[in-house]
């Protein structure tokens, strides 16, 4: 069993170091904000006194934290603390650059380092069924392999440093504007007069099949159930796919690859987002459309 440190114990990050406490690891944990601490502490995770403390003496240290500038913060911090040969991973889902800042420092201090961002959401978080997309040496991976089969169903070695976050940010930028389709389609059969149960019996076994449609279907009382059946509280909420999307843009703006449809999928999540609909879930997007508050 691992010695682990756990940063950042939100609604993310508490189940997963649960998950690693019930599978019988040394697990402690951080989180600046004192409510997630007690939250965590409630539940049964050992609490240290800071960053640097979770770090000390640590087999493994894993993030799970709001954006780039606060990972490179905080990796600045556990590093120094870290001995030659511990493992960095970075679950938080941020900018490429960040990434591949975070995977610098560790390489300076001799510390192997992952970044690891996920799939699956808080409920695949409490299941252990996340999908970890992850970047980093083939040695850093293996050392970490132990713990992505704990928190989750899967693995995916997807190239050096940075190539997680690349793999996360294409995955939803393509999600985002499958949902925006999706969304599209249903309000137009609607409005056709055609029957939503018709429609998702035709797309789900034809050429315009997609998860979005299939697993996750934006109407209510149609297909496996999905947020729309519990009005659109969030599985996956529509700031945070607005975040990954931005992602996305930052990405294509930086390497010069072309992303208009990316792009406009931001526009519209930032709209939503606006009109404050930024903690409903992101197939809420179809509301959003329904309202005619979109335009173009």
């Amino acid at each position: 069993m691992a010695k682990i440190g756990f940063i950042g114990l939100g609604n993310m990050g508490a189940p997963m170091a649960l998950n690693l406490t019930r599978a019988g690891h040394d697990v402690s944990g951080f989180d600046s904000v004192e409510a997630a601490r007690n939250a965590a502490a409630e539940q049964g995770i050992a609490i240290a006194e800071s960053n640097a403390a979770v770090a000390t003496g640590a087999d493994i240290v894993i993030l799970m934290l709001p954006n780039g500038e606060i990972s490179k913060a905080v990796a600045a911090e556990v590093i120094p603390a870290m001995n030659a040969g511990a493992l960095l991973i970075d679950c938080s889902t941020i900018d490429v650059a960040s990434a591949r800042a975070v995977h610098d420092m560790a390489g300076k201090a001799n510390v192997l380092c992952l970044d690891a961002p996920v799939s699956g959401g808080v409920g695949g978080a409490a299941a252990g069924t996340l999908t970890f997309m992850v970047g980093g040496s083939a040695e850093a991976f293996e050392k970490g392999r132990a713990v992505f089969e704990i928190m989750g169903a899967k693995a995916v070695h997807c190239g050096d440093g940075g190539a997680g976050q690349s793999a996360k940010i294409c995955n939803n930028m393509l999600l985002g504007i499958s949902m925006i389709g999706a969304c599209e389609a249903f309000s137009l059969a609607e409005k056709l007069g055609l029957s939503q149960q018709a429609l998702f019996d035709v797309v789900s076994t034809s050429s315009g099949s997609c998860w979005s449609v299939n697993t996750y279907c934006p109407v209510p009382g149609v297909g496996p159930q999905s947020p729309a059946d519990n009005d659109y509280k969030p599985g996956f909420a529509a700031a945070l796919m607005l975040k990954d999307l931005l992602l996305s843009q930052q990405a294509a703006g930086d390497c010069g690859a072309a992303t208009p449809l990316g792009r406009h999928a931001s526009e519209l999540y930032q709209a939503m987002v606006d009109a404050g609909k930024g903690g409903t879930d992101f197939s809420g997007m179809i509301e959003y459309l329904k309202s005619g508050a979109a335009k173009g």
